[in-house]
């Protein structure tokens, strides 16, 4: 029954980190922004979204509080920004889930950032902003 079961691979769906145009003011920890970027030619629709951070090293376990979004619905060769993320937490895995549907077809998958990923060191010309960030598709 498994093997009958076509799985999809998502291929035109991508998650950006993208830093503040403006420096944070002395004393407030710098938010960088999150985004969920349809590179389809169709609208993605019924978006979940599940995000979270953790650090397990050397018997050192560190967890952020899991958040969730819906996102009803992303136009074609579009964005919609999903929350802030602040620079503190760039030293742990930083996890994306989405679940979403694709012309009447159910995706998953997991975008990871893993720990020193989200650096000025990886960055590209994120597509939609025009502003540098790191990306993954």
């Amino acid at each position: 029954m498994k093997k009958d079961i076509e799985i999809r691979k998502v291929e035109n769906i991508a998650i950006a980190i993208v830093p503040p145009a403006k420096a944070a003011p002395e004393g407030e920890p710098t938010l960088w922004d999150v985004y969920v970027i349809n590179l389809e030619e169709g609208p993605v629709k019924n978006m979940l979204v599940v995000s979270n951070g953790s650090l397990d090293h050397d018997g050192q376990k560190l967890k952020t509080t899991t958040l969730r979004y819906f996102i009803e619905e992303i136009p074609p060769l579009d964005l919609v920004k999903i929350e802030p993320i602040a620079e503190d937490i760039f030293h742990l895995m930083n996890e994306y889930w989405l679940s979403f549907t694709f012309e009447d077809y159910l995706y998953d998958k997991k975008y990871i950032f893993v720990p020193g990923s989200i650096s000025k060191e990886y960055m590209i010309t994120i597509p939609f902003i025009g502003a540098k960030g790191v990306m993954i598709r």
